[in-house]
């Protein structure tokens, strides 16, 4: 027995061995962004945090990780779902930890190379610092950083591909952001319906329909949800009705600026189609109901943005039922079922 049991301890040591030879050994793969000629310049840095397959792939199983959280149980992919554009799909509010019920509808993770803030209120000003805030979140993932650490440092994987990974390859804070970082950057969305027609390829083409809505929509829309990504990344009040139960002030909550009042950041219209419901605490369930909204829902509430009124002083973007339908299908050629379902994304 004893000389089996040196035998065994032989085994294992040399497979521990073999497996630090191998990551001390590995080197990493550079990734190359997927950059699509009809989008603007990317707005990340690159240069800070290089993309490679290992970073990659740590990043990738971290957003699948339930350690991130205090009980284990709840990913970053709890919120977001592939298959909706990484949104929340049928809730309006995300949820978290013990039952917790979160203050805003889960945003949907595409394009975020080229977004310069991140969340309704842009309270993270940064990719890299964006995790932090529903990882700490009592009502999200209910954890700290220090904690999610050394559950991290104690798993056998991750000490492991954090070395592959990153120079030096310590399983901390930084490097863990940063993986994270590099699994989003690379989900781009840019091959829809809409992305063939204006590049040009594969000789798509969009129907009557369709091309009127783009032409309601450049002519009433475009002002906000700007240029091929379809946000200007600025934020603006559309005049919802105050939501008493929230009383959510957005970007106000951020910089206490008066003129930040019921201020969230406007979305990108990108897979809308599929990331219902919709608005920062996901009031409408359908695309029918909003643009219902925006034709004469709007309320004045103290700080509606200068571009929805109207000559008479009203608030609104007047449309027929025939806009309201070829806005639609408009919007329904922006969802990219390349990007839903691409493996590279998907979980484990």
């Amino acid at each position: 027995m004893k000389k089996l049991s040196l035998v065994l301890l032989g085994l294992v040591t040399l497979f521990a061995c073999s497996n630090s030879t191998e990551t001390a050994n590995y080197v990493p793969i550079p990734l190359q962004l997927e950059l699509p000629t009809n989008f603007p310049e990317i707005a990340y840095n690159l240069d800070n945090n290089p993309i490679t397959d290992a970073g990659f792939e740590l990043g990738k199983r971290l957003f699948y990780e339930g350690k991130l959280s205090s009980n284990g149980a709840i990913a970053c992919a709890f919120c977001h779902e592939q298959a909706f554009a990484f949104t929340h799909h049928g809730h309006n509010l995300s949820h978290g930890v013990n039952g917790g019920i979160g203050l805003r509808n889960a945003q949907p993770i595409q394009n975020l190379a080229y977004q310069t803030s991140f969340m309704w209120d842009g309270a993270a000003s940064h990719l890299d610092l964006q995790p932090i805030l529903p990882i700490t979140s009592e009502l999200e993932m209910g954890e700290n950083l220090s904690n999610v650490i050394v559950k991290l440092q104690q798993d056998s994987y991750y000490q492991a591909q954090f070395a592959k990974a990153f120079d030096g390859g310590e399983v901390n804070t930084e490097n863990m952001l940063k993986a994270l970082s590099q699994f989003m950057l690379m989900m781009i969305s840019s091959n829809s319906k809409y992305d063939k027609y204006v590049r040009q390829e594969d000789n798509v083409t969009l129907t009557a329909l369709e091309l009127d809505g783009l032409n309601t929509f450049q002519n009433k829309c475009s002002s906000c949800h700007a240029s091929d990504l379809f946000t200007d990344q600025t934020f603006r009040n559309n005049g919802l009705p105050i939501n008493p139960q929230l009383n959510d002030k957005g970007r106000f909550n951020i910089l206490e600026d008066p003129n930040d009042l019921y201020k969230f950041k406007v979305p990108s219209l990108r897979n809308v189609e599929v990331s219902y419901p919709y608005m920062h605490d996901g009031r409408f369930s359908t695309l029918e109901v909003v643009l219902d909204f925006y034709d004469s829902g709007i309320v004045d509430n103290g700080n509606v943005d200068p571009s929805l009124q109207k000559a008479d002083g009203t608030y609104g973007i007047s449309l027929s039922a025939y806009e309201k339908e070829s806005v639609i299908a408009f919007l329904k050629t922006l969802t990219d079922n390349q990007f839903l379902e691409d493996e590279r994304f998907a979980e484990f």
